[in-house]
């Protein structure tokens, strides 16, 4: 008697699928270090760097935004700034990643590989 696979992918096939996605996705991590956003808050006085990767690269604040009386303020700037920024870095990284997995990654999984 004869082994049917019925039109299933033997397993050495995906094993080797496996591993190519695998190295696609260790060089876009890599890309992804390289790629950066910028984000500006304030017209400008607070600005932000972020890798795709998300790992802030950069942080510039104008001399202007330093009140010592107003320390709160700035430090929003600061914050509202940085979570910008990252939100920019998750859209790219989700993106670069779309393009290895054809967008069948979930929200938020781009970090994983």
């Amino acid at each position: 008697m004869s082994k049917q696979n019925f039109g299933m992918p033997n397993m050495g096939q995906l094993m080797k699928q496996a591993q190519k996605m695998q190295k696609q996705m260790e060089e876009a991590q890599e890309k992804l270090a390289d790629l950066t956003v910028t984000a500006t808050v304030g017209g400008g006085i607070v600005e932000v760097v972020a890798s795709a990767n998300k790992e802030i690269r950069n942080v510039k604040i104008k001399e202007e935004a330093v009140d010592p009386d107003d320390i709160e303020t700035l430090e929003d700037l600061v914050m509202t700034a940085v979570n910008e920024a990252l939100r920019q870095a998750e859209e790219l990284s989700q993106k670069e990643m779309a393009k290895i997995t054809g967008g069948n990654l979930p929200p938020g999984m781009g970090g994983l590989f």
